[in-house]
């Protein structure tokens, strides 16, 4: 449970301000607990650009920094002190320590800091209704923790270690069917790709040998867009690639304490996207959703809204969110053994959402390893980076607790549902080369239609137990293992 207090709060404090919707009810109205926030319901949280300016002129007045403006009209990026928040909407504020899985499988387990106002029932929302802007801004979400969901290493070419691993692009590219595709020019070409994540560092030699290219934009709060300190982004940028390696791409760094405006950073790109790829997300088991998880789904139903498909991480023992939001495709995971097998990860979440009842996560599955740390897919990484180092062999120790690399060689393998999101996504890409027309929901749905079967395992024993794959949909690998050249052929019946 949390313990609330004043201590460790935090000198910066991210949120997003909604502007009067422009319909009768405001985003965080009691009345919408059983609102699902999806494209089919239309969003009706946009505001008119009247409100927005205003609410932006005031709110900068105030002190508030302004990091961005929506161009879907949906929240104003806010940055600022503590203090400020309070002072300028009269409510107190106060820091919650909560138990979350970071940043691997639910055997990870600790405490993180949330800040909260107590003053409302619902969770992360700061009311404005004794403010100077109450009259164009109708709440404040703050920014919640959310970590990649990835497993727990410069040469051009990667380390061999004796333990069964994929290496990018040929192994992983092979397994999803994506090889075929490329031999007939179908590579991602004109497709534009945005992955919110830690950074890029394009000058890894195994980019520069194959004529990889990409450009990072910092999202809202990030710094140094020429460095990714994490890692995370950079190695599964080669997931990406090794699907569709002619892809447009960019990077947006994100500053994980201000995700949404890093979201939104990606789909405001000019020009806009056709895909985003998003290995994070946080763990809701159970409703209700919180005021930034409510800013979050209206974000990703308008973006879908503009023909943005966007690809979401299921989960590694999480209930992931928001992979469980109907509009966006969520990615789970398989494991493939060294003699072809195919079975469910145990290390991948699977479930049905009980914010979305009749929501299956995932949808369909990328490659990812098993219990206990994901140790799968050896990927390029800045060396000596967090990862570099965590995953390394440093203290003499082997697979699977280590990975057998060097702790600043500029490899390490891992896997994790971080990177099923970006093999899916690649395959979105190859989908779009293919068929320029194709629509989010017929992307999703050529995915879904084409995937392969897969009949034996089980998903992430915390979720739901851990979920049995058998014939046909289930809730441990969705409709199974992507198959690129199956999704290709299947799209024709979706335009």
């Amino acid at each position: 449970m949390s313990d609330t207090t004043r201590g460790n709060m935090p000198q910066i404090l991210y949120a997003h301000a909604s502007p009067k919707s422009s319909g009768e009810i405001s985003l965080f109205d009691e009345s919408l607990e059983g609102h699902d926030f999806t494209s089919t319901q239309g969003s009706g949280f946009t505001s008119s650009p009247a409100d927005i300016a205003a609410a932006t002129e005031q709110l900068r007045a105030a002190g508030f920094e302004i990091l961005e403006e929506g161009s879907t009209a949906t929240t104003i990026n806010i940055a600022g002190p503590p203090e400020l928040y309070e002072r300028y909407f009269q409510v107190p504020l106060v820091t919650e320590q909560r138990e979350v899985i970071r940043p691997g499988s639910a055997g990870e387990r600790e405490t993180v800091t949330f800040v909260d106002c107590p003053t409302t029932s619902l969770s992360g929302l700061i009311p404005t209704d004794r403010s100077p802007v109450v009259d164009v801004v109708e709440g404040v979400a703050i920014e919640e923790p959310v970590f990649p969901f990835r497993g727990t290493p410069v040469n051009a070419s990667p380390p061999r270690p004796g333990y069964w691993h994929l290496t990018v692009p040929r192994k992983v590219a092979e397994l999803l069917d994506a090889d075929k595709l490329h031999q007939e020019g179908i590579r991602g070409a004109g497709v534009r790709l945005a992955m919110v994540d830690s950074g890029w560092w394009g000058g890894h030699p195994y980019f520069a040998e194959r004529r990889l290219s990409g450009s990072v934009v910092l999202g809202p709060g990030a710094e140094r867009e020429d460095v990714d300190e994490n890692g995370h982004g950079t190695g599964e940028s080669a997931n990406v690639f090794a699907l569709a390696p002619g892809i447009d791409f960019t990077m947006v760094k994100a500053n994980f304490d201000n995700i949404l405006g890093s979201f939104n950073a990606a789909v405001n790109q000019n020009p806009r996207p056709h895909i985003i790829s998003n290995s994070w997300g946080g763990n809701v088991a159970a409703p209700p959703l919180t005021a930034i998880g409510r800013a979050m789904v209206d974000s990703i139903t308008a973006a879908v809204a503009a023909g943005i498909t966007v690809v979401f991480s299921a989960g590694n023992g999480h209930y992931g969110f928001p992979a469980q939001h109907p509009d966006v495709i969520a990615a789970g995971g398989v494991y493939v053994d060294s003699s072809g097998g195919t079975q469910a990860s145990n290390y991948a979440s699977g479930f049905r959402s009980r914010i979305y009842p009749d929501r299956i996560v995932p949808d369909v599955c990328g490659l990812v390893g098993m219990q206990p740390h994901a140790m799968y897919i050896m990927l390029p990484v800045p060396p000596g980076c967090e990862i570099d180092q965590e995953l390394s062999g440093r203290n003499a120790a082997l697979f699977p607790e280590e990975d057998e690399t060097r702790a600043n060689d500029g490899w390490a393998a891992f896997s994790g549902t971080s990177a099923a999101a970006p093999q899916i996504a690649g395959i979105c890409a190859l989908l779009r080369q293919a068929y320029p027309e194709l629509s989010p929901r017929g992307i999703r749905n050529a995915l879904m239609s084409s995937a392969r079967d897969v009949r034996t395992g089980a998903s992430n024993p915390s979720t739901n137990g851990g979920s049995i794959a058998g014939p046909g949909h289930d809730e441990a690998t969705g409709w199974g293992l992507a198959s690129a050249s199956a999704a290709v052929a299947a799209a024709v019946f979706q335009t």
